[in-house]
Order: structure tokens, then sequence, then C-alpha cells
């Protein structure tokens, strides 16, 4: 009688088996580069991989869906880049939902710096609440007084 094995449905085959997740400004000709060079397995970086002429963002994600591992180095700078707190949402949606595993390397910053927010972590995520906050506004229909006479704007204030 043949007996039936359960099967892992894991998806085995990657496009890497790695992907480094850093700010690139404090981290990239130093730390970086040193590890990407010590790993010695197929690594994801921008700088070696992205392809010229196609969306930056949409390389970026896809190249995490198709990682099979992260790193992810945390650093001072980090949560002030768009591009680093995008890929770490993806990270951890990856990480969550296709058993792909992320490991967190925290480069001149203490841990619980990142985990509760504090220090330079805490605030670059303040100015660029800020930044969001500013632009946010700034799409709003509204009145551009650079070449408006006060009557006309107190008029459209009454109108409200």
């Amino acid at each position: 009688m043949a007996s039936s094995s359960s099967t892992s449905f894991i998806k085995e085959s990657y496009q890497y088996d790695m992907f480094l997740s850093f700010r690139c400004e404090n981290t990239r000709k130093n730390f970086v580069d040193h590890l990407y060079h010590a790993l010695g397995i197929n690594t994801f970086k921008d700088n070696e991989r992205l392809k010229k002429g196609k969306n930056i963002n949409d390389q970026l994600l896809k190249s995490i869906e198709e990682s099979k591992l992260f790193i992810i180095v945390f650093s001072k700078k980090y949560a002030s880049s768009s591009w680093g707190l995008n890929e770490l949402v993806k990270i951890m949606e990856c990480q969550k939902s296709n058993e792909q595993i992320a490991y967190p390397v925290f480069y001149e910053v203490n841990p619980s710096e990142v985990r509760k927010q504090r220090g330079p972590v805490g605030e670059a995520l303040v100015k660029r609440k800020w930044r969001e906050a500013l632009t946010e506004a700034a799409n709003l229909s509204g009145w551009d007084l650079r070449n408006t006479a006060d009557g006309v704007i107190y008029r459209s204030f009454a109108l409200l």
C-alpha cells in the first residue's frame, strides 16, 4: 500500500537568497557594502540590481517578494527614508504570510529606539509626519493669497 505524504507548498525557488534593506546615506559605503560581499550568496542590493528605465518602487517590492531572507539594517536615519519604510512594510507582510524570514541588524542604534520609536528613529518619524501633513494640507483646495486683495479673501470666508 502506498503511503501519502503531505507536501509543503512553501515556495522553494526564489530569485534572490537575500534582500538587503537599508538607508543608503549612512550605511551603503561601509557596513552594507562589506556585508553584501561577505554574504557570498545571491543578494538583492538596489545599486547592483535595479534596472534602468523601470519603476524603482515596483522593482523593490517585486524583489522582496522574490527573496527568501531579509536583512533589515536599522540605523539612525532608516526611518527618514520613505523607500526604507515601504520596504519594511512589504518585508513584514511577506514574513507573516510567506514564511520568508527577516533578520534585523541594529547599526549604531539601540533596538529599543526602533521598537519604541524614540531617539533618532522617533525624530525621523516625527519629521516624516510633518512632511506628510504639509503635503496633504497643500493638496487641499484652498486660497492662494499671493495676488489677492484682503477684502476678496474675507468675502470668501463669509461664504463658508
